[in-house]
């Protein structure tokens, strides 16, 4: 059915943008900091494009002022980013350096005056290194250094910030951190990748209870998870199998025990290769499924599976690079596939229906729990013109198509409630260095100069009015 010409989104719906410490702050060594995961990986050789990493990044940690002051000239209502643990917890445990917490506290500041609605995330993937080395999320004792972690972050920022995420998609730092190896800390262990996930459960939900001790009962408290829009190749029986695999290691893993309290059954049996499961302890599922004033849902492209495996020495397209280890531990029976259309510079097909459908089913899995979309977005070759200028039509013609779908699932009764934009500006991208821009403001990473891109100022149209502008607009 075709879109409407205007899309018009609820008064109260956020306009927001989202970051992440390591990708966007730099000042690594600086006011008691100590180095994360990431700085280890990324320092180590071969483990990032062009041997990239976040010393400097895009120095956020220094320019902050400046960048609020460009959110708020774009229009937007809403500011995503999240926290340091090694700047705030230098070793993982004991007390905070509030030099540390001071940054956060004249970020939040500057976001409130101008008018920027703070949300907090207090993890995205910067483990502190000493706890890495004490055993890392496959450990129990980790999930409890999360949690006194949290209440420090809580106790500093709690009269200022109402919406809080504990983990930015645990998926990720599990499978891609302990299994595949692409992500920090680069272990490549299927037992570990369960375990981890396990106790990034745990974290969440000790990290919740730990946040609900501080934090006033109007506070908002919320996770964000990558789930997976998983499609079959066919529909013959073996192939549905194989959808149901990947959805549990993908999805079920995580919101079965958040939402639900209890992990799927067929998730056990299809890993019982692997692991006995019995790291999960009398009480954790308890402990896990506290209730939640919101759902994070982050989404850029559905995948697409099928029975068998892949060619010998072929692709995994899978989305999540390109390592010799699978991420998907008890699922070498599973074949993933390029699904069709156009691309974005991720190798990501470009597919809005499936933001729709994600937010759909969600709707149904945790009826009257408000949705936000907690990232969405695409990397583009972006190009200064010679009169230094960035047009992106590419992406705002993504931004359009997966606003609409947003705007579809709420006409559909979804309460969706807001929107962050991946990302705010380019980044470092992981261990695709810096060479995936995500930003919808270009950054110069010679001089570190910001230029709003065309997509920044269209975006910045919607938020000031609420509806969507033609694809082919860009405000002045």
């Amino acid at each position: 059915m075709p879109e409407p010409l205007t899309v018009t989104f609820p008064p109260a719906f956020l306009w927001g943008a989202a970051t992440s410490a390591y990708q966007i702050e730099g000042a690594v060594r600086e006011d008691g900091r100590t180095p994360s995961i990431w700085d280890t990986f990324s320092h180590t050789p071969g483990k990032t494009a062009d041997g990239d990493h976040g010393d400097i990044a895009v120095d956020h940690y220094h320019r902050y002022r400046d960048d609020v002051a460009m959110m708020a000239d774009l229009g937007l209502t809403a500011y995503r980013f999240s926290v340091s643990w090694s700047r705030v917890q230098p070793t993982g445990r004991g007390p905070a350096v509030q030099v540390g917490l001071d940054f956060y506290r004249k970020l939040v500041d500057e976001l409130l005056a101008k008018g920027i609605k703070p949300a907090v995330t207090l993890y995205h993937w910067d483990l502190p290194q000493e706890l890495e080395d004490a055993g890392g999320w496959p450990e129990r004792e980790t999930a409890h250094r999360f949690a006194e972690y949290a209440g420090i972050v809580g106790e500093a920022l709690g009269d200022r910030v109402e919406q809080w995420i504990t983990l930015n998609e645990p998926w990720c730092s599990a499978f891609l951190g302990y299994g595949s190896g692409v992500h920090a800390p680069g272990r490549t262990d299927p037992t570990a990748t369960l375990r981890a996930a396990h106790h990034l459960n745990l974290a969440h939900g000790l990290a919740t209870s730990a946040l609900r001790s501080v934090l006033p009962a109007r506070h908002q408290l919320a996770i964000s998870l990558n789930s997976s829009v998983v499609r079959p190749l066919s529909q013959d029986p073996a192939d549905l199998v194989a959808v149901r695999k990947i959805d549990d290691l993908a999805n079920g893993v995580f919101h079965g025990p958040i939402l639900h309290g209890a992990y799927p059954e067929s998730l056990f049996e299809a890993t019982a290769s692997v692991t006995d499961w019995s790291y999960v302890r009398d009480g954790d599922l308890t402990a896990v499924h506290q209730p939640l004033d919101a759902l994070g849902l982050n989404y850029y492209t559905p995948a697409l599976v099928s029975a068998g495996t892949r060619e010998a020495g072929g692709p995994r397209a899978d989305g999540h690079g390109g390592g010799a280890h699978s991420p998907w531990p008890g699922a070498d029976d599973v074949a993933f596939h390029q699904t069709p259309g156009e691309r974005t510079e991720m190798g990501w097909t470009i597919d809005p229906t499936g933001l729709h459908e994600l937010i759909m089913r969600y709707s149904r899995e945790a009826p009257g729990l408000p949705l936000y979309i907690t990232e969405n977005g695409a990397a583009y070759d972006d190009k200064p013109d010679p009169d230094g200028t960035v047009h992106d039509p590419e992406r705002i013609a993504y931004l359009h198509g997966h606003l609409s779908a947003v705007r579809r699932a709420i006409s559909d009764g979804a309460d969706v409630r807001g929107y962050y934009l991946w990302s705010l500006m380019d980044n470092f991208e992981w261990a695709y260095g810096y060479g995936k821009r995500f930003g919808a403001v270009y950054v110069d990473y010679a001089t570190l100069a910001r230029a709003p891109k065309s997509s920044a100022r269209w975006y910045g149209e919607a938020a000031r009015t609420g509806a969507l502008p033609p694809v082919g607009a860009t405000a002045a």
